[in-house]
C-alpha cells in the first residue's frame, strides 16, 4: 500500500510503498477513506518526538476491510467506521476508570513505527475501539470525530454553565470544536482569540460570538468590552509556551482554565496570578469512548454543524508540501487526506 512516512525532523514526509497490514486476533483493518492532519503530528515532526519510519495519522474514517480471528460482535467487513487510536492495557488504574487514553502503558496509533497510522491506504485498529458511523455521517465528518472528541472532552471538563462567558485561545481544529460544543452547552458568549483572519472567519461561522486578533490589544479588557465581564472559562487550544499564563491572566475571579493545547516545550507560569484570583487550571489530554459516541450521535442528529472546519482535502501527491506549509502559518482549519486521490 502507499503511505506517507516520517523520515526525521526537518525532512519532508516521503510517500512510498509499505507492506499491507494484517490484523492481529483482536484487530481490524480499515481501508482509509479520509484522514486528518493533526497539530500533534506537526509538533512531533518539528521536534523529532517520534522515530524515523513512523506513519502519522490518528484521525480517520473508512471501511472495515478485514477482521482478526478473535473479533466478536457485530463488526463486519464493509462497515463504515472510525476508531479511538488507543492501544490500552485494560488493567491499569486509568483503564479501570474507563479512561483508556490515560493508560499508563498505552500508546497511540501513528506515534511509532510499530503502530502505523492513517497517512496510508489501510490502518489497523483495536476492535474494541472501533465505532460505527451512521449512514448520515460522511467520511469527512468521521475523520473529524477524533479532534471533535478532544474538544468535547475539554468542554465536558469545564462544567460550563449557561451564564458563562468563554474565551477560546486558538481557532485551529481543537479550538473550533470547543466553539461548537461550548455553544451547544449553552455558554452565553464564546469569544475567540486567533491571529489568522481566515480562522477568525471560520470561528464566527461555527457560532463564536466574537473573534479577536490577539495582536490588537489586551484580551481581558477586550473580552470585557464584548461580554461585559472577563471570561469565566478560558480554553487554551494552541500548545505553545506562554499561553497557559495568558489564559490565567485573561480569566476573571475564580475562573477556570482548561488546557487542551499540546505543548512539547518547557513552559512556566506565575502562580501568584492564579492565586490572587483563585483560578482553577484543568489539563485535558484526550477523550473517552463516551466522548466519541457523543460526537458521532451529535453529528448524526445534526445537533452540531462542523462543515466549516473542513477547509480542504489533499491526496498523497500534495501531502508532503501541505504538511510542511501547515507547520508554518496555517490559515485554514482541518485539512484531510484522501489516500485514493
Amino acid at each position: 500500500m502507499r503511505a506517507a512516512v516520517f523520515e526525521g525532523a526537518g525532512r519532508p514526509l516521503a510517500v512510498t510503498t509499505v507492506p499491507d497490514p494484517a490484523p492481529g486476533a483482536d484487530e481490524v483493518v480499515i481501508e482509509v477513506a479520509q484522514a486528518g492532519i493533526c497539530g500533534s503530528d506537526l509538533h512531533m515532526a518539528e521536534y523529532g518526538a517520534v522515530p524515523a519510519g513512523t506513519i502519522f495519522g490518528h484521525e480517520y474514517a473508512g471501511t472495515v476491510a478485514a477482521l482478526g480471528t478473535g473479533v466478536r460482535g457485530t463488526l463486519r467487513v464493509g462497515d463504515r467506521v472510525t476508531a479511538l487510536p488507543v492501544q490500552a492495557c485494560h488493567h491499569c488504574e486509568a483503564c479501570a476508570a474507563a479512561l483508556p487514553a490515560l493508560c499508563a502503558t498505552g500508546r497511540f496509533t501513528g506515534t511509532h513505527p510499530e503502530l502505523p497510522g492513517a497517512y496510508a491506504e489501510y490502518v489497523i485498529a483495536r476492535a474494541g475501539m472501533v465505532q460505527a458511523l451512521p449512514a448520515g455521517v460522511s467520511f469527512a465528518e468521521g475523520a473529524m470525530v477524533e479532534p471533535l472528541a478532544v474538544a468535547h472532552h475539554a468542554v465536558e471538563l469545564a462544567h460550563l454553565r449557561p451564564d458563562d462567558t468563554v474565551l477560546v485561545i486558538g481557532a485551529g481544529p481543537i479550538g473550533a470544536g470547543v466553539i461548537v460544543f461550548a455553544r451547544a452547552a449553552g455558554a452565553r458568549h464564546v469569544i475567540v482569540s486567533e491571529r489568522s483572519a481566515a480562522r477568525r472567519e471560520i470561528a464566527l461561522s461555527l457560532g463564536a460570538t466574537a473573534a479577536l486578533d490577539p495582536a490588537a490589544g489586551a484580551l481581558p479588557e477586550r473580552c470585557a468590552a464584548v461580554a461585559g465581564v472577563r471570561p469565566s472559562v478560558v480554553f487554551e487550544c494552541v500548545g505553545v509556551p506562554g499561553l497557559v499564563q495568558a489564559a490565567i491572566e485573561a480569566t476573571g475571579v475564580r475562573g477556570r482554565v482548561v488546557v487542551a493545547g499540546v505543548c512539547f516545550a518547557p513552559d512556566t507560569i506565575r502562580p501568584l496570578t492564579a492565586l490572587m484570583k483563585e483560578v482553577s487550571v484543568q489539563f485535558s489530554q484526550c477523550y473517552t469512548e463516551a466522548n466519541f459516541a457523543s460526537v458521532i450521535d451529535a453529528l448524526a442528529r445534526r445537533a452540531v454543524r462542523v462543515q466549516p472546519m473542513h477547509t480542504h482535502t489533499v491526496g498523497f501527491a500534495a501531502l508532503p508540501e501541505t504538511f510542511e506549509s501547515l507547520r508554518g502559518a496555517p490559515g485554514g482549519c482541518k485539512v484531510l487526506i484522501d489516500p485514493r486521490a
